[in-house]
């Protein structure tokens, strides 16, 4: 039995495990690089093994730094098995056909204005390829044990972080190897707690901010204040959100935060992502998987108004009266939120709200690290507005959170590989393990492999 790290080592994103017993090839996740360039022309570049040889992909969760890549992989040649949580499956279903559609549309956009490198800009795949990849998805509930292939037994448990989340556990030869995936908080605003495991030979666990504690402040006192000032100057708020997690529980903040009476009850709010917008309704459809009543999800919900077409958001660009407009995506790299952050940015009137983590490279990174200007569409936009970040809103445990975790296991793994975090998080979080639980840790490098057992 191998693993070996095709993603997610010395980085963030790109989330991808090999594993191989005897003839048997199976990918644990199937993620995109994002963020800085060298990262992202990782997508472009052929594969180490050939897409028909791999026998099933199981994937912990539906973020595209997970899945985004599963279109591709399709496209060539894969024809297995995708065994997923029901709702990592309708997420799929929303996440990947409007990343292929965002990536036409950027292709398209950048041949028009004649700012792309390359003759012709090209999509690295299309809506189409994503729409055909969801005929291969097959759906596990939550602790049932599912043959993954010849020898191979998984199983999903719950990891929090958004709807569907699941750590993985394969049974195998060398025993049992646990994917943490993305592991949430213990006390987030609306999903339920990661699920505790007691028993695992290695574990793989991500490390996005292993070399941090997310501050204890309220998150509705931080939200509220930025909310207020920003009306207060008569200016707008800008949130680039994940549409998948951030997105929802900004509207059950901002839905409480109105019921108090602690920002206007008549504000404006728009949430401009259709894909958000169909997300959103899944968490009605999922509420066992939420710690809110069904009366708080659907006043979730309500809390804003849906923006759809085209046409309703360019609109909201011309407006200059207070409001707070929520759009994809999350560090700013695609969607409509770039378009607003052209029309908005300059003014020091408003604010740009991120809810968060920024990788490295991407746009949001960029203006939390104070830059004065950003390039969106080959073009050089000031950025006068105040930019500010919900330090408290993260859906990834923090590094205390990670041990808490880690400390519910009944003895030690054979070895612990530290994964999904920027060098500084992993080796900070790997010394963490080492002295507080005593562990043997490894931290993987791009293409490393190991022999387990």
């Amino acid at each position: 039995m191998k693993i070996q790290f095709l993603g997610a080592a010395g980085t963030v994103t790109g989330s991808k495990y090999l594993v191989t017993q005897a003839d048997n090839r199976i990918l644990v996740d199937c993620g995109l690089f994002q963020g800085l360039k060298n990262l992202r022309l990782r997508n472009w570049a052929e594969l180490p093994f050939e897409p028909a040889s791999i026998s099933a992909v199981v994937l912990t969760h539906a973020h595209l730094d997970h899945s985004g890549y599963l279109p591709l992989l399709v496209k060539r040649g894969y024809t297995g098995p995708v065994y997923c949580t029901p709702a990592t499956a309708e997420l799929c279903k929303i996440l990947l056909p409007d990343s292929g559609h965002i990536q036409e549309e950027d292709a398209e956009y950048a041949n028009r204005g004649g700012f792309s490198k390359h003759h012709p800009a090209l999509p690295l795949y299309t809506e189409e390829d994503a729409m055909r990849c969801l005929r291969q998805l097959r759906t596990v509930d939550f602790n049932e044990d599912f043959a993954i292939g010849p020898g191979l037994q998984g199983r999903f448990t719950p990891a929090g972080h958004i709807l569907g989340a699941a750590c993985v556990t394969v049974t195998g030869t060398a025993g049992k190897l646990v994917f943490s995936g993305d592991l949430g908080r213990p006390h987030d605003g609306i999903m339920n707690p990661p699920a505790p495991l007691s028993d695992a030979d290695y574990i793989v666990i991500e490390s996005t901010y292993g070399d941090r504690t997310h501050p204890s402040v309220d998150a509705l006192d931080e939200l509220a204040q930025i909310i207020l000032r920003t009306v207060n100057r008569g200016g707008c708020v800008i949130v680039p959100a994940f549409a998948v997690g951030r997105t929802q529980t900004l509207l059950h903040f901002i839905h409480q935060l109105k019921a108090q009476g602690r920002i206007p009850s008549q504000l404006p709010v728009f949430l401009n992502s259709p894909m958000a917008t169909d997300v959103t309704t899944l968490y009605e459809r999922f509420g066992s998987e939420l710690r809110l009543p069904k009366s708080e999800v659907a006043a979730m919900c309500r809390a804003a108004t849906f923006v759809n077409s085209v046409e309703q958001s360019k609109r909201l660009n011309t407006l200059r009266n207070p409001m707070i407009v929520v759009a994809a995506s999350g560090m700013a790299t695609g969607g409509r939120v770039i378009h607003h952050l052209k029309a908005f940015a300059p003014d020091p009137r408003n604010t740009i709200l991120f809810s968060g983590y920024q990788a490295a490279g991407t746009r949001g990174a960029a203006m939390l690290g104070g830059a004065k200007e950003i390039r969106i569409h080959g073009q050089d936009i000031p950025v006068r507005a105040e930019v500010a970040a919900l330090s408290s809103l993260s859906a990834h445990a923090d590094a205390n959170e990670i041990l808490q975790w880690l400390g519910g296991f009944r003895r030690a793994p054979r070895t612990a590989f530290v994964t999904h975090g920027e060098p500084v998080a992993a080796d900070t979080l790997r010394q963490r393990i080492e002295r507080g639980l005593r562990w043997d840790v490894n931290i993987p490098e791009h293409l490393q492999a190991f022999e387990l057992g």
